[in-house]
């Protein structure tokens, strides 16, 4: 099998295509995090609702990044991010699985 020639063409398609899916997997994060972040209706020892506060992080977060070139670095933040979303939302599940569960058992004792 002869040898793979990289042409300098090939290569900006490369950064390309590379670019063009993070930018894809960074903006399908960030709307994970904002519609998991409906789900936190209460406020916080200020007042302010947590929806707010979570959303103004995220996007303080993301901007920070917005510049970023390193293909690992942006790898290794957008895969940290999609874990910690995750995590969240199983937390959140098992605590409205857990409620639902006391709920079913306060109203059968009664």
């Amino acid at each position: 099998m002869p040898p793979t020639i990289i042409t300098p063409s090939s290569i900006r398609t490369a950064k390309f295509f590379q670019s063009n899916t993070s930018r894809k997997e960074a903006l399908s994060l960030y709307r994970e995090i904002w519609r998991t972040t409906k789900a936190f209706h209460w406020c916080d020892e200020r007042g302010t609702p947590w929806v707010t506060r979570l959303r103004q992080e995220a996007r303080k977060e993301f901007e920070a990044s917005k510049e970023e070139t390193d293909p690992l670095l942006i790898a290794r933040m957008l895969v940290t991010g999609r874990d910690c979303v995750q995590q969240i939302q199983h937390k959140f599940n098992e605590a409205d699985r857990a409620a639902w569960e006391r709920i079913e058992k306060d109203s059968r004792s009664r």
